[in-house]
């Protein structure tokens, strides 16, 4: 039944009676409450999101996403068709590959740790090189950042070390990088024998890392580098490539880093390899390893690519894996 009592009817007047004078003004500045209830905004909102493994608290922080035309080699071991086919089905554009970023922040209690730095700042560039200004979102200054670790030597992991005017990006941060990675990326005669579209990748790095050696330090795999937070051998991508495990009492999150580039694609067909698979038939086998490890312990993870906050869940679906995101938790 609908009630219709006589204290409904005064509320109801009152709340019309609150809003008239409100509808007037409006009317006067020449907008209707319709019209200033749809004008829009323009820009997005800060791109953070907290949660926690344990006592320990994590915070995805985007840098941002870029858009390009889908190439046809992008995928080495798949034909064009079979690719937009997959796009197609992830409720994608076809032609094209939307590729996020998100480098992740943990709050051990101790220690204020930045996994990755994405992009770098990109003049001209709307759309990438957001860390900073979302780190600042989420109240956290550069100088806060205790460490820094790196999964591998790829731009858009490494260049947000560095300012726009060269200087360190995080100045009271140890930096902390695979070493087999950096043994990889740093041997003159690698960087001498490295196909022509590669030399460009070796000259970053050493920029990134120039006058660095002091502040460097390098790990080996299987290692707790830092507290809670213990590195796992991912090569394959590149040849130092890691990702990671962050425990605290009964709870784990793996770090996929980029095990998997866009999820779309590589998680339901995970012997695809993408252009960027330094040794693609590796990665694969790391990819089939990593995920069925996911699957079978139901673990939580993180994917760099992956969307926006990035974090979910791995399951077996036929001969391929299904990505479930993790549900949105308004509390920490």
């Amino acid at each position: 039944m609908i009630d219709t009592s006589r204290r409904s009817l005064l509320t109801g007047a009152a709340a019309l009676g609150a809003v008239l004078p409100f509808a007037g003004a409006l009317s006067t500045l020449g907008a209707s409450p319709a019209e200033a209830a749809l004008q829009p905004v323009g820009q997005q909102v800060p791109g953070v999101y907290r949660y926690k493994v344990g006592s320990i608290e994590l915070t995805a922080v985007n840098d941002g996403v870029r858009t390009f035309p889908l190439a046809e080699a992008f995928v080495k071991n798949a034909k064009l068709d079979e690719v937009n086919a997959a796009l197609e089905a992830g409720f994608m554009p076809k032609g094209q590959v939307t590729a996020q970023f998100n480098p992740l922040l943990l709050n051990t209690g101790g220690k204020l740790v930045l996994i990755d730095t994405g992009n770098g700042p990109q003049a001209g560039n709307a759309t990438v090189g957001k860390l900073s200004a979302n780190l600042g979102w989420a109240g956290v200054k550069p100088a806060d950042v205790d460490i820094v670790i790196i999964s591998h030597f790829h731009g858009d992991h490494i260049n947000g070390l560095r300012t726009d005017d060269g200087m360190l990006a995080f100045p009271n941060a140890e930096i902390l990088v695979p070493a087999p990675e950096w043994a990889f990326w740093m041997d003159e005669g690698e960087m001498s024998r490295a196909p022509e579209g590669m030399k460009g990748a070796f000259t970053n790095v050493r920029r990134v890392f120039k006058d660095l050696d002091s502040r460097v330090r390098r790990y080996e795999w299987d290692k707790e580098i830092a507290p809670g937070i213990t590195s796992v051998n991912a090569a394959g991508h590149t040849p130092g490539h890691t990702a990671y495990v962050v425990a605290s009492g009964d709870a784990k999150l793996f770090v996929q880093s980029d095990t998997t580039n866009t999820p779309v694609l590589f998680v339901p067909h995970p012997d695809w390899q993408v252009q960027y698979d330094m040794d693609g038939a590796k990665a694969a086998e790391t990819r089939r390893k990593v995920y069925d490890m996911l699957a079978a312990e139901r673990m939580q993870m993180v994917g760099y690519h992956y969307p926006f906050p990035a974090t979910g869940f791995i399951s077996k679906d036929g001969a391929g894996y299904r990505f479930v995101p993790a549900m949105w938790n308004p509390a920490i």
